[in-house]
């Protein structure tokens, strides 16, 4: 019975994951859809060597680098201190209201994100309106380059912050009431409390997710990004994932821009299973 259980959900990772790998082959063809995969000329490595030696090849890493180690250094400590922060109300209505505001954003559609930054950052926007009253001038936040990074950042911070906060919030329900009381007897404060109590429950957790996080580094959605760009922030918001999406399914060159994904692929491989060895070795053998 329990092997009858789990085989739907082993059937659909088959089906939508392992079968669809196949199709990677056309990164080493120059696939023709009248021919198929398989009738298509091979090419072996020609497409990443292509991408490669690029003059957008640097420019394309360096920006989906930035967004991702910048939105995971930025981003992961925020849940962390909100759960924290949720574990000392004491008020669990006020409690229930908070996390109900806070888990709300990560239900809007990337699309209603990306126009509310269009609407509050745009020139005549409430943002430069009350920027414009204090300084006398405004400020391009959705033309100019250097303010791409910050809003895509600092967005995705604002909208996920309540949902990634869950599995912290639960991990801090489950630690002992005994622990919190002796800590109190003793005559603990509260950060003495958040130190001793809180965070080394908490530990476990914070390793998965960060591991999980820096395998994903090269994962970007292209979405977002590609939602915000415009003619003049594309030197800081073209990353991988726009660049495959355009040479793909807006250009039709499939073989070159799979390759791509491929490529990404491998890097988001070699920094999970990288960023995994690291924290065994400074977590005393724990990782995934």
């Amino acid at each position: 019975m329990l092997y009858l259980l789990v085989a739907p959900a082993v059937i659909l990772t088959i089906v939508f994951k392992y079968v669809p790998i196949y199709g990677l082959l056309i990164a080493f063809k120059n696939y023709n859809p009248l021919n198929g995969i398989m009738g298509s000329e091979w090419v072996g490595l020609e497409h990443f060597s292509r991408f490669i030696s690029s003059p957008n090849f640097p420019i394309l890493l360096g920006n989906t680098l930035k967004l991702s180690v910048y939105g995971l250094l930025l981003g992961f400590f925020p849940p962390i201190i909100l759960a924290l922060s949720f574990n000392l109300i004491a008020s669990d209505k006020l409690k229930k209201k908070l996390q109900l505001i806070l888990y709300a954003p990560n239900f809007i559609s990337v699309v209603i994100i990306a126009g509310m930054l269009f609407l509050f950052f745009a020139n005549k926007g409430p943002i430069n309106h009350i920027i414009q009253s204090l300084t006398g001038k405004t400020l391009p936040f959705m033309t100019s380059a250097n303010y791409f990074r910050p809003l895509y950042i600092f967005s995705g911070i604002w909208q996920g912050i309540g949902w990634s906060s869950i599995l912290y919030t639960a991990t801090l329900a489950n630690v002992s009431p005994e622990l919190v009381e002796a800590a109190e007897i003793d005559g603990a404060n509260i950060f003495q409390r958040i130190w001793h109590i809180d965070l080394p429950a908490l530990k476990p957790v914070m390793t998965i997710s960060f591991i999980l996080a820096a395998g994903g580094i090269m994962s970007i959605g292209y979405e977002k990004a590609y939602l915000l760009q415009t003619t003049m922030n594309l030197p800081s918001s073209e990353i991988i994932a726009t660049y495959v999406y355009k040479v793909g399914l807006q250009s039709g060159d499939y073989s070159y821009s799979t390759a791509v994904g491929l490529f990404n692929s491998v890097i988001n491989l070699i920094l999970l299973v990288s960023v995994n060895q690291v924290v065994k070795k400074l977590n005393d053998g724990e990782g995934l």
